[in-house]
């Protein structure tokens, strides 16, 4: 697994987990983890990971629903060449296969995206099981993917 999943991965655990209000306290955060850092490099992952602030308390959060569905097709394309490396379809659903730690972000990029393809996902640490809505929207999900990953 590169260092910049990893950095990643350990940046979503801490925004699902806690209150993160800055940059400052990430970099904190994550060198407590024994994961070191820049400013402009954390900036770039909060971009790539699409976190947002949020207005009341100040603290990062994962892109919601409320964006427009151009965006989340831009970052799951952007997850899914970065994240999969395999896609088995079986009947209305569709398991990846990530690198060790990746499965939660591009979860959450399937889950953000609006796609009218998927219900919803279930992700572990490599894998994610994405549900279709039927045996035609997962194929053609799954070939939506494979199409990203080998671009």
């Amino acid at each position: 697994m590169s260092i910049k999943r990893f950095r990643q991965a350990a940046i979503l655990d801490l925004v699902a987990h806690g209150t993160v209000r800055s940059q400052d306290e990430l970099r904190r955060l994550l060198r407590a983890r024994g994961i070191e850092a820049t400013q402009a490099t954390l900036s770039r992952d909060i971009s790539d990971l699409g976190l947002v602030k949020h207005a009341g308390d100040g603290a990062y959060l994962r892109q919601g629903d409320a964006f427009p569905v151009a965006d989340g097709e831009r970052v799951l394309h952007r997850a899914v060449s970065e994240y999969l490396r395999r896609a088995d379809r079986v009947q209305q659903f569709v398991v990846l296969r990530t690198d060790a730690g990746q499965a939660q972000a591009l979860a959450v990029a399937i889950d953000r995206s609006g796609s009218a393809e998927v219900v919803g996902t279930i992700a572990g640490d490599d894998t994610i099981l994405v549900i279709a809505r039927d045996a035609r929207r997962a194929a053609a999900f799954a070939r939506r993917l494979d199409a990203w990953a080998r671009a």
